[in-house]
Protein backbone atom coordinates (compact mmCIF):
# COMPACT_ATOMS: atom_id res chain seq x y z
CA UNK A 1 0.00 0.00 0.00
CA UNK A 2 1.73 3.37 -0.96
CA UNK A 3 1.84 5.98 1.71
CA UNK A 4 -0.10 7.64 -0.03
CA UNK A 5 -2.88 5.99 0.84
CA UNK A 6 -2.28 5.09 4.70
CA UNK A 7 -5.88 6.31 7.12
CA UNK A 8 -4.46 9.09 9.11
CA UNK A 9 -5.04 9.89 12.77
CA UNK A 10 -4.74 13.86 11.81
CA UNK A 11 -3.53 16.10 8.96
CA UNK A 12 -3.86 14.96 5.49
CA UNK A 13 -0.74 13.11 3.52
CA UNK A 14 0.36 16.62 1.84
CA UNK A 15 0.60 18.48 5.21
CA UNK A 16 2.71 15.92 7.16
CA UNK A 17 4.43 15.48 3.85
CA UNK A 18 5.48 19.27 3.84
CA UNK A 19 6.25 19.34 7.46
CA UNK A 20 8.33 16.66 7.66
CA UNK A 21 10.56 17.35 4.86
CA UNK A 22 10.68 20.86 5.78
CA UNK A 23 11.94 19.68 9.37
CA UNK A 24 14.41 16.55 8.37
CA UNK A 25 15.84 19.50 5.67
CA UNK A 26 15.81 22.31 7.40
CA UNK A 27 17.42 20.45 10.70
CA UNK A 28 19.99 18.88 8.27
CA UNK A 29 20.82 22.12 7.05
CA UNK A 30 20.69 24.20 10.74
CA UNK A 31 22.64 21.38 11.85
CA UNK A 32 25.64 22.55 9.60
CA UNK A 33 25.61 26.10 11.43
CA UNK A 34 27.58 23.89 14.56
CA UNK A 35 31.31 24.46 16.00
CA UNK A 36 33.26 23.70 18.58
CA UNK A 37 32.46 27.00 19.99
CA UNK A 38 28.24 27.48 19.22
CA UNK A 39 26.93 23.43 19.69
CA UNK A 40 23.03 24.51 20.29
CA UNK A 41 22.51 23.69 16.19
CA UNK A 42 23.61 20.08 16.66
CA UNK A 43 20.47 20.06 19.70
CA UNK A 44 18.07 22.05 17.43
CA UNK A 45 18.66 20.72 14.38
CA UNK A 46 19.09 16.82 15.15
CA UNK A 47 15.79 17.19 17.00
CA UNK A 48 14.10 19.13 13.96
CA UNK A 49 15.50 16.46 11.82
CA UNK A 50 14.15 13.36 13.98
CA UNK A 51 10.89 14.90 14.28
CA UNK A 52 10.49 15.26 10.81
CA UNK A 53 10.38 11.45 9.94
CA UNK A 54 8.32 11.06 12.99
CA UNK A 55 5.56 12.87 11.08
CA UNK A 56 5.63 11.47 7.59
CA UNK A 57 2.79 9.86 6.86
CA UNK A 58 3.95 6.00 6.58
CA UNK A 59 3.78 2.77 8.54
CA UNK A 60 5.79 3.47 11.86
CA UNK A 61 8.13 0.97 11.19
CA UNK A 62 8.89 2.61 7.75
CA UNK A 63 9.17 6.45 9.48
CA UNK A 64 11.44 5.56 12.34
CA UNK A 65 13.96 2.99 10.87
CA UNK A 66 15.50 5.73 9.10
CA UNK A 67 15.82 8.07 12.07
CA UNK A 68 19.16 7.03 13.50
CA UNK A 69 21.05 6.18 10.07
CA UNK A 70 19.80 9.55 8.98
CA UNK A 71 21.03 11.92 12.28
CA UNK A 72 24.09 9.87 11.55
CA UNK A 73 24.50 11.43 8.48
CA UNK A 74 23.86 14.79 9.13
CA UNK A 75 25.95 14.94 11.72
CA UNK A 76 28.95 13.27 9.44
CA UNK A 77 28.12 16.08 6.88
CA UNK A 78 30.15 18.35 9.29
CA UNK A 79 33.11 17.20 8.34
CA UNK A 80 32.47 18.50 5.01
CA UNK A 81 31.44 18.20 1.35
CA UNK A 82 33.45 15.07 1.06
CA UNK A 83 30.77 13.20 3.18
CA UNK A 84 27.98 14.12 0.78
CA UNK A 85 27.60 11.09 -0.76
CA UNK A 86 26.20 10.03 2.68
CA UNK A 87 22.90 12.08 1.78
CA UNK A 88 22.09 8.64 -0.46
CA UNK A 89 21.24 7.45 3.73
CA UNK A 90 18.34 9.09 4.46
CA UNK A 91 17.47 9.16 1.00
CA UNK A 92 17.42 5.23 0.90
CA UNK A 93 14.77 6.42 4.06
CA UNK A 94 12.86 8.36 2.22
CA UNK A 95 12.55 5.77 -0.35
CA UNK A 96 11.55 3.38 2.30
CA UNK A 97 8.86 5.74 4.27
CA UNK A 98 7.51 6.87 1.04
CA UNK A 99 6.92 3.03 0.24
CA UNK A 100 8.43 3.71 -3.10
CA UNK A 101 9.27 0.06 -5.05
CA UNK A 102 12.11 -2.00 -5.53
CA UNK A 103 12.95 -0.49 -8.97
CA UNK A 104 12.89 3.20 -7.67
CA UNK A 105 16.80 2.01 -5.70
CA UNK A 106 17.95 2.73 -9.54
CA UNK A 107 17.80 6.88 -8.13
CA UNK A 108 20.25 6.45 -5.52
CA UNK A 109 22.94 6.40 -8.50
CA UNK A 110 22.49 10.02 -9.77
CA UNK A 111 22.62 10.59 -5.39
CA UNK A 112 25.64 9.24 -5.03
CA UNK A 113 27.52 10.37 -8.22
CA UNK A 114 26.41 14.03 -7.06
CA UNK A 115 28.11 13.69 -3.72
CA UNK A 116 31.28 12.69 -5.79
CA UNK A 117 30.95 15.45 -7.74
CA UNK A 118 30.89 17.67 -4.67
CA UNK A 119 33.61 16.13 -2.99
CA UNK A 120 35.91 16.80 -6.04
CA UNK A 121 34.86 20.42 -6.48
CA UNK A 122 34.16 21.40 -3.24
CA UNK A 123 37.53 20.77 -1.31
CA UNK A 124 36.68 22.78 2.00
CA UNK A 125 34.29 23.35 4.33
CA UNK A 126 33.37 26.54 3.12
CA UNK A 127 32.25 25.40 0.02
CA UNK A 128 29.91 23.17 1.75
CA UNK A 129 26.77 25.16 1.03
CA UNK A 130 26.96 24.90 -2.50
CA UNK A 131 27.74 21.00 -2.38
CA UNK A 132 24.35 20.86 -0.26
CA UNK A 133 22.53 22.89 -2.76
CA UNK A 134 23.92 20.67 -5.31
CA UNK A 135 22.88 17.65 -3.06
CA UNK A 136 19.19 19.04 -2.62
CA UNK A 137 18.59 19.57 -5.96
CA UNK A 138 19.74 15.93 -7.40
CA UNK A 139 18.25 14.38 -4.09
CA UNK A 140 14.73 15.88 -5.01
CA UNK A 141 14.97 15.13 -8.77
CA UNK A 142 15.20 11.81 -7.89
CA UNK A 143 12.42 11.73 -5.48
CA UNK A 144 10.42 12.73 -8.24
CA UNK A 145 11.84 10.31 -10.65
CA UNK A 146 11.06 7.53 -7.77
CA UNK A 147 7.89 8.93 -7.82
CA UNK A 148 7.12 9.01 -11.23
CA UNK A 149 8.45 5.16 -11.10
CA UNK A 150 6.07 4.22 -8.11
CA UNK A 151 2.81 5.91 -10.65
CA UNK A 152 4.00 3.53 -13.75
CA UNK A 153 1.88 0.90 -13.94
CA UNK A 154 4.35 -1.61 -14.38
CA UNK A 155 6.02 -0.93 -10.86
CA UNK A 156 3.20 -2.17 -8.69
CA UNK A 157 1.95 -4.85 -10.82
CA UNK A 158 4.75 -6.97 -11.02
CA UNK A 159 4.91 -10.12 -8.83
CA UNK A 160 7.42 -9.31 -5.31
CA UNK A 161 9.40 -12.13 -6.54
CA UNK A 162 10.26 -14.05 -9.03
CA UNK A 163 9.59 -17.27 -8.19
CA UNK A 164 5.45 -15.87 -7.73
CA UNK A 165 4.98 -15.49 -11.22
Amino acid sequence: MSADHLPLRWGTHRERVAIGLTLIAGGLVHLQAASTTNLWPLAVGSAAHALGWFLLPARAWRRLLPVAPSLGTVWLLLTGPQALWTLAVPYLGWLLARHRPWISLITLGPVLLAGVVAAVAFREYPGMLAALALGAVVTVGCSWWAAALDRAPSARSRPAHPAAA
